[in-house]
């Protein structure tokens, strides 16, 4: 039996004929076995970011929010990314160096999702109130 991943599967996988194959010339970097490994500041980085992600979706699902929105920096346009799609990212990150290929938020609900400082904020103050409620 094979591997399962989360990720799409390539429909031209394997095929000499890929219509993609001409793009790597643009881009050499991008080639499975060239991924960067991370450096041991960049890997304990991306470990604290999936222990604050777990928190974060801990905290705001069950009141509605699906995910995170990022301000992207080269099309200037907010991106939302659900709950698994972002753990998925961050393993992917681990384990290649870079995040997957994925298709963005089909009509998402703007409402429904909170930028990363908003949602480090909000489970600092959950935990504040917590410790506070303690004492």
């Amino acid at each position: 039996m094979g591997v399962v991943t989360d990720e799409p599967l390539d429909p031209f996988a394997g095929d000499p004929d890929d219509p993609a194959a001409e793009l790597a010339r643009f881009d050499p970097g991008d080639t499975d076995s060239s991924a960067a490994a991370l450096s041991a500041d960049e890997r304990e980085e991306v470990l604290s970011d999936l222990v604050e992600l777990d928190v974060f979706r801990a905290l705001l699902e069950p009141r509605g929010t699906r995910g995170l929105v990022v301000d992207c920096e080269d099309c200037a346009e907010p991106h939302y990314f659900g709950w698994d799609l972002l753990m998925a990212n961050l393993r992917s990150i681990l384990e290649v160096g870079r995040t997957r290929v994925h298709e963005p938020a089909y009509a998402p609900d703007p409402t429904r999702y909170v930028s990363w400082e908003y949602a480090r904020g909000y489970a600092d103050g959950v935990i504040e109130a917590s410790e506070n409620a303690e004492t």
